[in-house]
Order: C-alpha cells, then structure tokens, then sequence
C-alpha cells in the first residue's frame, strides 16, 4: 500500500519536507533571538536611563568610541565655545522647539558637539542666548551620533544657513572647518534658562517596531513548520486512500490510469 513512497514524486516531497522544517526552525528561532536582543537592550537603555546623572563623570576620552554601554553615560570636557548651530524640529514633551547645539574646542583640537538646551518654537537665532566665553569646563550625558531619517531625526536635506537636521561629525564636517568628535552631549542643567534635553537611547534598540516584527517573522517561520507538516499527513493521506480503493477493485492504481481523451 505505501509503495508509491518510492516513487520520484514522494521522493521529491520528502527530501523537500526533511530540508523544509529544519530550515523553517532555524530562522524561527534566529528571529526569536534577534527579538530577545532587542528586549535585552531595551532593558541595558533603561537602566542607563535610571542612573544617568548619577555615576561619576568620566573624562570623554575613556569613552569613545560610543557604543550602547557608554551612551547616557556621564563624562566632563574642557574648552572653548565656537560655532553655534540649531536643530529644529525637536520635541519635548509634545511641543515643537529646537535644540542648541554649540560646539566645544578641546585641547585636542577638535570640537565635541554640545547640546546646550531646548527652546519651544521655530529656529530663531535672536531669542537664543549666547554662548559662555573664555574656557569652560562641561558635565553632562553621552550620545551616539544621529542618522538622518532614524530615531525621530529629519531626514530632509537643504537646511537654512546656522542649522542642522542630525548631530553627527558627517554632517557638522560640511559646516565647521575643523574635526569633530563622533559623539555629544548633552547638558545636565539647561544652560541660560534653556530646558536640558533628556539622554536618547542610541540608534536601532529597544523595543521598536523592529522587535515586534522580529517576533512576527518567529511565529510565521513556525507556522510554516505546522504547515509543511499538515500538507504531507494530508498528500499521504489521500496517496493511502487512493491506493486502497485501488486494491478493493473501486480505482485503478495512479500508475496504471489511462489519460483522460480531450474534447473533440
């Protein structure tokens, strides 16, 4: 009864089922993983929330090159202010506004991005206050560079001369003459009356649409496992009851089936 398991056909069906769940429970299981990563750092980003400010500054170059265990961490940088660029559309606690990012000469000669408060509105260079002068010594959150279009950051381009869309040494290099750190910060205390911006998570973690869609894939990979195994119990079940018929005399066996004639 169950010799048509060795025909080509079912030879074909089975190798294809033997690769298939194997293949299927692999990729469920590495999006499963992907989804957990994502839970892990959403995790790491809110304790680094909860105790930013808390820990002792450390001195920029101790934590450079930023990764997701140093931002929000706490670091201290001596200079001198320079350049001094907005960031619009910013919000803070659901208001529009903008953040002033002024940039901060080191010793090293090059310049660390310092966000120095939010102010509510459209970009205006006349209501932002000026910059301290003479050398300064900075407090404050680490971050991570920003990418056009991720994060809640702007993606478009052309911004109006004294602006900038993303805080980043790729799009500060085209508008300072001099390096800049791949990195900055922002103020603990908002400086001149200005609102400090709160610590970011860094770019790609926690629980974003991306995670959800992680575990999505898993149950769909494992689904397709269910499913890979319920059309072979069924293409079985019906190459058994053809094959019974055929020995009770009720069908002729597959293989012995004359072609049906083709209308006239």
């Amino acid at each position: 009864m169950y010799r048509f398991l060795l025909t080509p056909r079912w030879w074909g069906i089975n190798v294809f089922v033997v690769l298939a769940i194997p293949f299927c429970i692999f990729m469920g299981s590495w999006q499963l993983g992907r989804f957990e990563d994502r839970v892990q750092d959403h995790e790491t980003t809110t304790t680094q929330d909860e105790s930013a400010g808390r820990g002792a500054a450390r001195p920029l170059a101790e934590l450079l090159p930023v990764d997701k265990s140093t931002v929000g961490e706490q670091t201290t940088v001596t200079g001198r202010y320079a350049e001094q660029l907005l960031v619009p559309e910013r919000k803070l606690d659901d208001r529009d506004g903008y953040y002033v990012l002024t940039l901060l000469r080191t010793d090293t000669g090059e310049a660390l991005p310092v966000v120095r408060g939010w102010l509510p509105g459209t970009p205006d260079p006349a209501k932002v206050p000026a910059p301290p002068t003479g050398e300064v010594t900075v407090t404050g959150a680490l971050q991570a560079a920003e990418s056009p279009g991720s994060n809640g950051v702007s993606g478009r381009s052309g911004w109006p001369e004294g602006q900038t869309g993303a805080i980043s040494a790729a799009t500060l290099l085209n508008l300072v003459p001099y390096d800049v750190y791949d990195a900055w910060v922002t103020l603990n205390e908002g400086d001149s009356g200005m609102r400090a911006v709160p610590v970011s998570a860094p770019q790609n973690t926690g629980l974003d649409l991306k995670a959800f869609q992680n575990l999505g894939y898993t149950a769909e990979w494992f689904a397709f496992v269910g499913f890979v195994i319920f059309m072979w119990f069924r293409l079985l079940r019906r190459e058994v009851e053809l094959a019974r018929d055929a020995e009770l005399g009720l069908a002729a066996p597959e293989d012995d089936r004359e072609p049906q004639p083709t209308g006239v």
